[in-house]
């Protein structure tokens, strides 16, 4: 794998480029509707965090926000948490995704492992959200009614969510590849009146049958007055041990309806509930607002995305994911999203790329961890695939090293916008972002959402430049949480977020501003390795791990050992088993010593067959840290949240050898 030093030039807009972005076009705007003048994306950021009320009032107006009231006044109060956004306003997001209704281009492109293409136009996406709208209707659904779906990433798990919305209810979901038990911890804590769910699944080539776990999570919800079964497995699934049940065909038969009735409902209603990666205890159940959601996701999609009619937009996620909600947001903006449900390297690695191909994607987005994969395994998409269409890889999930900005563009193509991107299910959107104005910089993310103020902090408070701190946000962002379900008084919420500094929301990842405005992400922060008082990231260490070809990955914890030392402990998986030799080692400590520092060598190394991921595919640094640390590991890792819940015992055991 070749170095690359992190902030070198790789890219620039060309001035057709710029002058065709929707950002540019909103600038344009701002001078002639607010005879606002900005010169670059910096004046705009600036403005937009200095003047917050300002800037959300410009793109309600901006994006023709639908309400049934006026507004009275636009932010409560700047105080954290407790702010509330456009109050006395109504509105309905799923009527802000039809306002987009076209018939130039299809709403959707749907693939699945045994689900052959299917291009679905407006009209009929319309059609079965009136449909299962009526269902819903039918089965008593109202307004803050909550329906959940354990359901795949398909075309029918959209219509459901958008007829749910429409009416004003709560959405949830959990994807069928979670354990029964974290589901179960999921949805007993928000009490649904309605369960949609799928059969079983396809994934890398084989069958899973969820009829099982459907049965044992109906018995665990007292709340649960009715089922919807998708039958994605089996044509016609045995259903007959189910209470309660509507086969999906039956909720979107043609109804007598002909239009989608809305629920208006305040900007600081509950559109749905997400939930955090659940990897120790039980899940945060995390609740974004309608309007607050709808502001942030158009922002980000017109943006920072840069969506416009006619761009088919793509993310890799499953419906456990706050990017499976992100992509759904690619609809406010007009544009095609791509769903896919299944294995990203079924049949083979080139699994994605001959996606972007057949689907002519214009916008690929990804995890670095997949990219990274790609670049170890010598994958070269634009040798094998007709990649024109593709303007845009955006990247998420972990930070994505210099080197996998440049196999980008040595291996995919060379006009190619990159958007390494940062945020969480937190605000469901990312806080750092792209922008297809400014040039990309091996390693670094380009700038700073708008309208979001992202500073880095010491630990006393103090604002940094050109040094890692904590990554916080000094003002409110409409799509923070407006409250975790059942937190009666806000004592987990401010736990969460507001322990560290008083009234700053801190997010929990190490973070860079540069002085040219870019940012660097260097992992999360409470993961940090700590020699000699010198912090570092751990996303520092994986990157010069990365260098080592005999490598496939790796995981790095610190453990206090008393009196202010510790043992820094480097597990990895090797690309043939049983590869770490003496001179591997000596490698990979080599390469950390140069690319970090001689005292952030590892203590030991030691080989492991597999490190335990979530199901997003995010390693867990922290559990692993506790589990080493002798804390029990069934309160500090909740298995069913893991795609490989058999990675753990490694580490049980080896916390009992320390």
């Amino acid at each position: 794998m070749s170095h690359i030093q992190e902030g070198t030039l790789l890219w620039e807009p060309s001035e057709e480029q710029i002058n065709e972005a929707n950002v540019t076009a909103y600038m344009k705007w701002l001078q002639d509707e607010r005879n606002l003048s900005f010169n670059t994306y910096d004046e705009l950021w600036k403005w937009s965090t200095d003047e917050v009320e300002m800037f959300w009032e410009s793109l309600w107006e901006y994006f023709e926000i639908t309400s049934e009231t006026p507004y009275d006044s636009v932010l409560s109060t700047h105080d954290m948490p407790g702010g509330t956004w456009f109050n006395g306003a109504m509105i309905n997001y799923t009527e802000h995704v039809f306002k987009q209704m076209n018939e130039e281009h299809p709403a959707l492109i749907y693939v699945t492992e045994n689900r052959k293409r299917a291009d679905v136009s407006w009209q009929k996406l319309y059609d079965d959200t009136i449909s299962f709208q009526q269902t819903l209707i039918n089965l008593g659904v109202e307004k803050g009614d909550r329906v959940v779906a354990y359901s795949s990433h398909i075309y029918e798990t959209i219509v459901a969510f958008l007829a749910t919305a429409s009416l004003g209810a709560i959405w949830s979901s959990a994807s069928p590849d979670f354990g029964t038990q974290s589901v179960i911890d999921r949805f007993t804590q928000i009490e649904p009146k309605v369960l949609i769910a799928v059969d079983g699944y396809m994934y890398n080539g084989r069958s899973f049958d969820r009829m099982d776990v459907v049965e044992s999570i109906q018995k665990e919800l007292p709340s649960l007055e009715a089922t919807v079964l998708i039958p994605l497995l089996n044509a016609q699934p045995d259903h007959t041990r189910l209470q309660h049940v509507t086969m999906w065909d039956d909720a979107t038969k043609t109804s007598n309806a002909t239009e989608l009735t809305y629920t208006h409902v305040e900007c600081n209603d509950p559109l749905w509930v997400l939930f955090s990666s659940g990897t120790t205890g039980k899940p945060k159940p995390i609740v974004q607002s309608q309007g607050g959601i709808l502001l942030e996701h158009l922002k980000a999609t017109t943006f920072h995305v840069d969506l416009k009619r006619g761009d088919r937009f793509y993310w890799f996620t499953t419906t456990g994911w706050m990017m499976w909600n992100f992509v759904v947001g690619g609809l406010l903006a007009g544009s095609t999203i791509i769903v896919y449900d299944g294995s990203p390297v079924y049949p083979d690695r080139n699994a994605l790329w001959r996606l972007a191909e057949e689907t002519k994607m214009t916008v690929f987005g990804t995890s670095a961890s997949y990219i990274v994969d790609s670049m170890k395994n010598d994958v070269s998409p634009k040798e094998l695939f007709d990649l024109s269409h593709l303007k845009s890889i955006s990247s998420t999930g972990s930070p994505l090293p210099p080197e996998g900005f440049k196999w980008c563009y040595d291996h995919v193509k060379e006009d190619l916008w990159i958007a390494s991107v940062s945020g969480g299910t937190d605000v469901c959107t990312a806080f750092i972002l792209g922008a297809p104005i400014l040039p990309v910089y091996a390693g670094e993310l380009q700038c700073r959402g708008l309208g979001a103020k992202i500073e880095s902090f010491s630990d006393d408070g103090q604002s940094l430049t050109d040094e890692v701190g904590e990554l916080v946000l000094t003002e409110p962002l409409p799509s923070m949480p407006i409250y975790f379900w059942n937190d009666e008084d806000g004592s987990r919420l401010h736990e969460s977020y507001f322990d560290m500094f008083d009234g700053v929301w801190r997010h929990g990842d190490y973070l860079k501003i540069t002085e040219r405005e870019t940012c660097v992400i260097y992992g999360r922060s409470d993961a940090t390795i700590n020699r000699g008082g010198i912090r570092i990231g751990t996303s520092e260490i994986y990157r010069a791990v990365d260098q080592v070809d005999a490598v496939a990955d790796s995981l790095i914890v610190d453990i206090p050992t008393g009196n202010g030392e510790s043992t820094v402990l480097l597990f990895v998986v090797m690309a043939k088993e049983g590869a770490l030799t003496g001179e591997v080692e000596k490698e990979i400590r080599t390469h950390i010593r140069t690319a970090c520092s001689p005292r952030h060598a590892p203590s030991e190394i030691h080989e492991v067959a597999m490190l335990p991921q979530t199901l997003n595919g995010k390693k867990l640094e922290i559990p692993v840290k506790k589990i080493l640390m002798g804390e029990n590991p069934e309160d500090v890792v909740n298995k069913d949240s893991l795609a490989n819940p058999e990675a753990i015992p490694f580490f049980v055991e080896f916390a009992d050898r320390l």
